[in-house]
């Protein structure tokens, strides 16, 4: 597997939709905070995981002595066992569809969506014929086909995410720190067996375009004999690089691309990232964010935008309601992004960084831009516009002839060259926008 090619396909997709729908979003709590990692970089991993704002993390969270999860959940359940929140959710799944979440991930711009098929508290989302250790610890419908089928049926590629590192059903709670978090993966040879049976199921089930393992593996399972296994079965599939993050990092595990969480400090120049987050500041639904705790949908635009221009991939997390809706906040932030790609979309999908792509031009706007792969044309996109005709690319080459017209309607500007670029005249002072594109290619 050494030196395989990445598929085409996921660098230009662009943009993944992520689904965290667990059990934990029946107490959907979790403190509203910085991601962990900002967290632990100036308070260390012991506060960050007692104050972890995942909410996906909540039966981990209440195991911690005095966090607020556990103060919450004593004043609102008492001794109330995560069990029970295990069972409500398994009844609230009757009322889900997956057409209608397909629908709106098709209307966002996404070109694939990644389902989380078992997270750490063990819960599985499809009916196995290798069941969980706990009885009904599984969702009654096979929640993973029925998606999968509703994706693809609207052309978007389907993937899986699994807690491969992680299992709570096997113990480790609670983990405080990250030695008690690598401590808590499971190393016996029932739980290698277990999961090597669960990639292998879902690999047969659904033929996922894109394995999303998380926190590490056992260390017996064997990935190279399951990577091999997975890419005869899906020739263009990719796998990240979460299987053994300290082995992909030494060389000596594959991986596809890397997962940068809640950031976008990537080296553009080193292999594919995918950078992936919440709209919120949680990736499961947590019903404490307010409208002001997720970005907006000019924001989305700006990192979708920002994450292009530079190499990468943005998977952005849907956290829905225990019986399966997506939150108003939520979905209408998905439907502005999408509004945006539908006329914007060429100057994303399908293109690839090129010189100067994150930059800011003499006025002081921010400019981003990217290139199509036959590298004839380069696509311009100004975040936040201002209200002024003219509009300066810095950097672009006028030696030649140009045509620069507006990616939303074909319209073609008139510009002039200037010292360091071009500066294109807009009909008129564009109306707001979360972003401009513009469309620079040699006149034929």
């Amino acid at each position: 597997m050494s030196g395989r090619a990445l598929p085409q396909w996921f660098d230009d997709a662009k943009l993944g939709i992520f689904v965290h729908w667990t059990p934990a979003s029946v107490p959907a709590y979790a403190p509203v905070g910085p991601d962990p990692f900002t967290v632990a970089a100036r308070d260390g991993w012991e506060r960050a995981m007692r104050e972890n704002p995942y909410v996906e993390w909540y039966q981990n969270s209440l195991a911690i002595e005095g966090s607020p999860v556990q103060r919450h959940h004593r004043a609102t359940y008492g001794d109330t066992d995560y069990a029970t929140f295990v069972h409500e959710f398994a009844d609230a799944q009757a009322c889900w569809h997956a057409d209608a979440w397909a629908d709106l991930f098709a209307a966002a711009g996404a070109r694939y969506v990644v389902l989380v098929t078992k997270h750490h508290d063990g819960y599985l989302q499809w009916p196995s014929a290798t069941p969980p250790v706990r009885a009904d610890w599984h969702a009654r419908r096979d929640v993973v086909t029925e998606l999968a089928d509703a994706v693809r049926a609207r052309g978007m590629r389907f993937g899986v995410y699994y807690s491969g590192g992680l299992d709570w059903t096997f113990g480790g709670l609670p983990i405080t720190d990250l030695p008690s978090m690598l401590a808590a993966i499971p190393q016996d040879e029932d739980y290698v067996r277990y999961v090597d049976a669960h990639w292998r199921e879902l690999i047969a089930r659904v033929e996922p375009s894109v394995l999303w393992n998380d926190i590490g593996s056992p260390a017996a399972l064997d990935l190279e004999a399951l990577f091999a296994h997975y890419y005869g079965r899906v020739p263009d599939g990719v796998v990240n690089n979460r299987f053994d993050m300290l082995g992909v990092a030494a060389g000596t595990v594959h991986a596809d691309f890397v997962t940068p969480e809640y950031t976008t400090a990537t080296d553009a120049r080193g292999p594919k990232w995918e950078t992936t987050r919440g709209i919120g500041t949680s990736f499961g639904f947590n019903r404490e964010e307010r409208e002001d705790d997720y970005l907006s949908s000019r924001a989305l635009v700006h990192l979708l935008v920002d994450v292009v221009a530079s190499g990468g991939n943005l998977l952005l997390n849907v956290g829905p309601n225990a019986d399966g809706t997506v939150v108003w906040d939520q979905a209408t932030r998905l439907l502005a992004l999408g509004h945006w790609l539908h006329a914007n979309g060429e100057a994303i999908y399908g293109t690839v960084p090129c010189d100067g792509g994150v930059t800011t031009n003499a006025a002081g706007d921010p400019v981003r831009f990217t290139s199509a792969r036959d590298a004839d044309t380069r696509y311009a996109i100004v975040l936040d516009p201002p209200a002024r005709r003219d509009v300066h690319l810095p950097g672009v080459d006028a030696s030649g002839a140009l045509a620069v017209t507006r990616v939303d309607d074909g319209c073609e500007l008139p510009y002039e060259t200037a010292d360091d670029g071009i500066v294109v005249t807009l009909p008129i002072a564009p109306a707001p926008t979360p972003a401009l594109a513009l469309r620079v290619a040699g006149r034929r």
